[in-house]
């Protein structure tokens, strides 16, 4: 059939209603906790990469941008281009960890046992991390980090030295509000009927995430792990030309990396996704005996 089928029409407004929201996503939550695992494995790859890939474009677009224009601005255009990220791994298709805490809404339902759930979870992690460093391996032989008279790498470098100054409690808060909007990102997709729908559901709750200084996971993989191999690995000349030197990004360690973002950021997102968005939404549409299933 195509789109001259009278059955099918060109353009609708009629989206999905809320407690088909949650029906379809309990049903997509099935459908991913019984992947198999080199599927679930591959496609976490993608994600890490496509998440990344919204995070060269936002760390692109906004080098240079400090003190040209006003802050909320430069927030606004980075968060605006990261959310590429989210649209390739939704579209084009891909298992992003911190989307797939909504996972736990089939399991509340009775549907999935636990340790499905925390297969895909770990899966899919671990896939996205594979995914991000292979992206930051890319982005550094390519010495993209050049451009713009080193512009970008100067703003790699302070994205992620701010990211490992965080404390854990502080870590921890910016991860929940975070997964909170990517969550609603993907529950508003469940909504849609089109590509384009999807896309605008996507794109606002993510510039808002990135906007406000929100932290996810997923993404900070790419952002620290690409600040620490500049920091280790450019050339004299470059911090010649950026005129700083790598011991004014003493912050930028491995250890700050996992223990001041990775773990408590990983942690936030799972409470700000699974609960915030997951349980609430399963608790007001799809508890027992609330919401007839549709058939």
């Amino acid at each position: 059939m195509n789109s001259s089928d009278p059955k099918i029409p060109a353009f609708s407004f009629d989206a999905f209603i809320p407690p088909e929201m949650a029906e379809r996503a309990e049903k997509i939550g099935v459908q991913k906790a019984a992947m198999g695992w080199r599927t679930m494995l591959a496609l976490g790859v993608l994600a890490g990469g496509f998440i990344s890939m919204g995070a060269v474009f936002s760390t692109t677009v906004t080098a240079g941008a400090t003190g040209q224009l006003p802050y909320g601005v430069t927030r606004l255009l980075g968060g605006l281009v990261f959310s590429l990220g989210l649209i390739l791994v939704v579209v084009a298709g891909a298992e992003l960890f911190t989307g797939n805490n909504l996972i736990i809404m089939a399991w509340a339902n009775g549907r999935v046992t636990i340790f499905q759930v925390l297969r895909n979870w770990l899966l899919v992690y671990v896939g996205n991390f594979a995914g991000a460093v292979s992206t930051a391996v890319l982005m550094y032989i390519s010495s993209q980090y050049c451009f713009g008279k080193g512009a970008v790498g100067i703003n790699i470098l302070n994205t992620a030295a701010a990211k490992c100054q965080f404390g854990f409690i502080q870590a921890i808060a910016l991860g929940i509000a975070c997964n909170a909007l990517v969550c609603m990102a993907v529950w508003l997709c469940y909504s849609a009927r089109t590509t384009t729908d999807k896309i605008l559901s996507i794109i606002f709750p993510i510039t808002a995430f990135v906007a406000a200084g929100f932290e996810h996971s997923i993404a900070n993989m790419y952002f620290i792990l690409i600040g620490l191999f500049i920091k280790t690995g450019a050339p004299s000349v470059f911090w010649e030309t950026i005129g700083k030197t790598a011991s004014e990004f003493a912050g930028i360690t491995w250890t700050n990396f996992i223990f001041a973002n990775l773990l408590p950021v990983t942690i936030g997102n799972i409470f700000g996704g699974a609960v915030m968005v997951g349980l609430i939404y399963w608790f007001i549409y799809l508890r027992k005996g609330l919401v007839p299933k549709s058939t």
